[in-house]
């Protein structure tokens, strides 16, 4: 078959078989735009990353040096018998950035290290300064940090007041508050009975030297400890130099604290010595991280700390003079310096307007990667690659439109389109129906998710889908799918947020309905999360004195990412705030950290199966509790690899790799357990059955099968009951929650609050989803969503439009009301959309995808 003109040639694939595929074999072209369709977990992503990806890697490392290979992230090889025609490959997925304050936009786009060089080279230096090298404007090394915050910014000191909260109470009643709790206070209380401090008389009754030597001395002395005994009967022992139980080193309370902060690898120690630490703003740097050296260099009348402050929009804009040539005098005094401006100005210039083309304008070079979404860190990565122009390459991108306004979607296109225009091959994973119907092919996997699924329904141009009856994504693309009529629900309340004061929103006030469900709309960087997600979340928690359920504790740094020049105030609540009595925060951070965490021991679900399986006759027979049948404990799991089923085998040259358990051969348990059958299962095949599976085999149980339905009925049909939690993407964690919710019984009015919840989900998923959250709603609830997805805005009860731009151009309320109201706001970006498609709701359309 000749190649069509437009193609430059085709990859063939040929008995596809990574994880769901069955025998999958196609043919898609090169030089073109693919796009990956289907339900979720119908193989897709197997098919475009686990399959064609992972080959392309592997034939690539096949041609470097074995020492080599352990520098590269390596997929492994995929179980597929041919694949023929595939150009190297770059892969562009979805993840999170590292937990750590001090990896940020210019460190991920390397914009930093061409900032620094511009600074070194043609920045205004003070009279009589010698040069700072590259390194020195870097708070990341010695050179450049600056010496007395080393780097942070802020400076942590700890005082009386925060140490002692209250004074009236006793050592021995705790006084201390800041000591560590259990034996660790104890320990130190003894030590200081030992040393002949009254320990039972109030703090404040304490000499002033006594009170600071206790809180603030560096000194460790190690004395003799007699644990049980009164203070008189301690001190008769030290006098008489008696055996004691112990040696014991004294510590301070400010030395423990610091000690805890700086060392600890427990976010959980790490945030309670941290309420004890008073956080300022560093005195010799005033929290711009670097050396007074650093500071006096000036371009364009910054120094580089408020040059890296500023949005990139206003960085392109301050240094695009300068790309251009700008007549200054300084070509005739310093050609040199003259020449190196310009041409470092004209590459920031153009990494910029990369940058501004895929609209992210609105960071700015500090802001740090924990703080920004997939879809922003995805889009950082792929602007680094337009500017790189490879050319004959494939670009395997993992959902790029994620978290992008259809208004951002556009500007994502244009970029994509440039790539192709490049000579370069994009195979896009991709649910957002706006990029599907820009395809030159389309290849849809399903029919269904999971076992459902692995099958190629279609590959071929978007037209020619429309013929293809068992794809959900004919019906969705080509308006066949008919839609639930939608009547906004009445408010039984409002809550009043006022005063909000946070990155780009200034004293922003605005009611958000109660008894319904909201969607809060706008452009990428327009400011809908931090009001919902950061400011209503947290000031509610506060409000109603609990953690924001359902947020999982934040990695280690990142609960310290508020930027030092950052202007926060506290926001206040009113109108009926008295209705509401719990919060709910259903995001996207994982479930769990290890593989030990997984779907069915979040939800609950496993304790059911567990007694389950210890009400069997064998395991009665055997004395077995439920706890037998957990994997975490000792007794019933497998002790060589300690319930885990796997063990990591060392490789000299290449990275460690994992392999099954060779005793339990990746079942987690023991033989003994694995003897005790339910219904001819053991434990362990049940753990590998996906929901759906499940949902069949435990019918009869009503426990059991009531989580199983909710957790099919948020989309979840195709994942293994016991699939580890790092294994799970954040719109799936973020399912799981949501499942977990919704087989709670309802107490009260609770707020739900749910950040881009469609992340990640087909259209047909998406549909599956308004139908939970509506539940929510009718049984009293308020569910509130910040939210791209024109299909879950139009199913609305009310819409709360941010922007109207982003970054500094956004953060102010456009338009508010029902779907229909807000379709018609003139000025609003998210207006269009939504009147498209309101209008696409009211009847099927008729136009081809194109």
């Amino acid at each position: 078959m000749a190649t069509p003109p437009e193609f430059s040639g085709f990859v063939e694939v040929r008995g596809a078989r990574e994880h769901n595929l069955k025998e999958v074999s196609l043919r898609v072209p090169r030089g073109a735009l693919v796009v990956f369709t289907g339900v979720s977990g119908s193989g897709k992503s197997s098919l475009a990353f686990g399959t064609l990806y992972a080959e392309a890697q592997r034939r690539y490392l096949e041609s470097v040096s074995p020492y080599a290979r352990r520098l590269f992230h390596q997929v492994g090889a995929p179980d597929v018998d041919a694949i023929e025609g595939l150009p190297p490959a770059v892969a562009l997925q979805q993840q999170r950035g590292a937990p750590t304050a001090r990896s940020s936009v210019g460190s991920v786009t390397t914009l930093s290290n061409l900032v620094r060089m511009l600074y070194s080279r043609a920045g205004t230096y003070p009279p009589g300064q010698g040069i700072v090298y590259a390194e020195g404007f870097s708070p990341n090394t010695p050179e450049g940090a600056c010496p007395n915050c080393h780097g942070q910014g802020r400076v942590y000191e700890v005082t009386e007041a925060s140490m002692v909260p209250d004074p009236s109470l006793t050592i021995r009643e705790r006084a201390i508050a800041a000591w560590p709790l259990a034996w660790g206070g104890q320990n130190q209380r003894d030590i200081l009975v030992s040393l002949g401090i009254d320990v039972d008389v109030p703090w404040r009754e304490l000499p002033r030297e006594t009170r600071e030597w206790i809180l603030f001395t560096d000194e460790q002395p190690v004395v003799p400890v007699y644990p049980g005994l009164s203070p008189a009967e301690t001190r008769r022992a030290v006098k008489r130099k008696l055996e004691p139980s112990y040696m014991g080193t004294f510590s301070s309370a400010r030395r423990h604290v610091l000690h805890t902060f700086t060392t600890t690898e427990s976010a959980a120690m790490r945030r309670r010595v941290q309420t004890y630490m008073i956080a300022a703003e560093c005195p010799v740097c005033h929290g711009k991280r670097l050396r007074p050296e650093a500071l006096a260099v000036r371009f364009a009348g910054v120094d580089i700390t408020e040059f890296s402050r500023l949005p990139l929009s206003q960085v392109a804009t301050l240094t695009r003079p300068y790309a251009d040539g700008v007549e200054d005098g300084l070509a005739q005094q310093h050609p040199e310096q003259a020449l190196a401006r310009q041409r470092l100005t004209e590459d920031l210039v153009a990494r910029l307007d990369v940058l501004l083309d895929l609209g992210l304008g609105y960071l700015h070079l500090e802001r740090s990667t924990p703080t920004l979404s997939p879809g922003e860190l995805q889009r950082l990565r792929l602007a680094t690659q337009l500017y790189s122009n490879l050319f004959g390459v494939v670009y395997v991108l993992d959902e790029p439109s994620a978290g992008l306004h259809p208004a951002d979607t556009e500007a994502l296109l244009s970029a994509l389109n440039g790539l192709k225009a490049a000579g370069n091959s994009l195979f896009v994973v991709e649910h957002d129906l706006t990029v599907v119907r820009r395809a030159d092919w389309l290849v849809d996997v399903g029919p269904g998710a999971g076992n459902q699924g692995g099958e190629v329904l279609y590959s071929g141009p978007p037209d020619g889908l429309r013929e293809i009856r068992s794809s959900q994504t004919a019906r969705y693309l080509f308006g066949t799918e008919p839609q639930d009529e939608h009547r906004p629900r009445t408010p039984t309340g409002w809550l009043e947020l006022s005063g909000v004061t946070r990155h780009n929103l200034r004293d922003l006030t605005v009611r958000f309905p109660l008894g319904v469900l909201t969607s809060v709309t706008g452009v990428s960087g327009s400011g809908k999360s931090t009001l919902v997600s950061q400011v209503l979340a947290e000031t509610l928690a506060a409000h109603l004195g609990q953690g924001a359920e359902g947020e999982a504790d934040p990695s280690p740094g990142e609960d310290d990412l508020t930027d030092a020049s950052d202007d926060v105030s506290p926001a206040r609540l009113g109108e009926d705030v008295a209705a509401v009595a719990r919060l709910v925060r259903v995001d996207q951070r994982p479930i769990g950290r290890t593989p030990r965490s997984n779907m069915a021991t979040y939800t609950g679900l496993f304790d059911h199966v567990r007694r389950l399986f210890a009400g069997a006759p064998l395991a009665r027979e055997r004395g077995y509790t439920a706890g037998r049948f957990s994997f975490n404990v000792k007794g019933g799991r497998c002790e060589h690899c300690q319930g885990e089923g796997w063990v990591m085998v060392e490789l000299l040259f290449l990275p460690s790799v994992y392999a099954p358990c060779p005793v339990c051969h990746g079942t987690r348990y023991n033989d003994e357990t694995l003897d005790v059958r339910y219904r001819d299962r053991t434990i362990a095949e049940v753990l590998g059955m996906t929901v759906d599976t499940a949902w069949d085999f435990f019918r009869d149980d009503a426990a059991v099968f009531r989580s199983l339905d909710t957790l099919r009925e948020v989309g979840l049909g195709y994942l293994r009951l016991g699939q580890p939690a790092t294994e799970l993407s954040g719109g799936e964690a973020q399912r799981i929650k949501l499942a977990t919710e919704l087989q709670r019984a309802g107490r009260g009015q609770t707020v739900y609050i749910l950040d881009e919840p469609t992340t990640g989900l087909h259209p047909a998923d998406v549909a599956r989803l308004a139908r939970q959250l509506a539940r929510l709603v009718d049984a009293g609830h308020t569910v509130i969503t910040v939210e791209h997805d024109m299909q879950l805005v139009v199913g609305s009860d009310w819409v709360i439009d941010v922007g109207p731009g982003a970054g500094d151009e956004g953060g102010r309320i456009v338009a508010q009301g029902t779907p229909q109201a807000v379709a018609q706001t003139p000025g609003s970006r998210t207006a269009p959309y939504l009147a498209r498609a309101l209008s696409e709701a009211d009847g099927p359309a008729a136009s081809s995808p194109a």
